[in-house]
């Protein structure tokens, strides 16, 4: 009897990897355990489906959607990556589609810092003003 060889794909086979170990790969979680937390909380998107797990697969050209901090992350992964390495490397693995714009937090900053400030030489606030400002400031 003959055995029929089957020819092998000369394609690549495409690689997968776990969301959270990517998320933590591309350094945008400290630890795996916070990535796998946004992952099951069902607050990750991939490809505009909500992620239900940790374990959802990641490939290249997916594009991921995620908040973190006070923005939305809109991500494209271009690699899977095979290690938690430095900055640079964590950083070829993904292109930023929608990065954070620096000039609303400086400015959130600056109305932060105005918020509690009197003008010069308008002297020590009364009472009636430190009630208005406690109010203002835990309402």
């Amino acid at each position: 009897m003959h055995e029929i060889e089957i020819p092998k794909s000369t394609a690549p086979a495409t690689e997968v990897q776990r969301l959270d170990k990517w998320l933590w790969f591309a350094r945008f979680f400290k630890s795996r355990t916070l990535a796998g937390k946004i992952c099951n909380g069902r607050k990750v998107r991939i490809n505009g489906q909500i992620a239900n797990k940790a374990s959802a697969t990641v490939k290249a050209d997916d594009v991921l959607t995620f908040p973190l901090g006070h923005h939305i992350r809109v991500i494209k992964i271009l690699d899977v990556g095979q290690r938690r390495g430095p900055a640079p490397e964590a950083r070829a693995l993904y292109d930023d589609l929608a990065p954070p714009e620096e000039s609303e937090a400086a400015g959130r900053d600056a109305r932060d810092a105005a918020l509690g400030q009197r003008p010069a030489g308008a002297g020590r606030p009364t009472k009636r003003d430190r009630r208005a400002l406690d109010r203002l400031l835990d309402g």
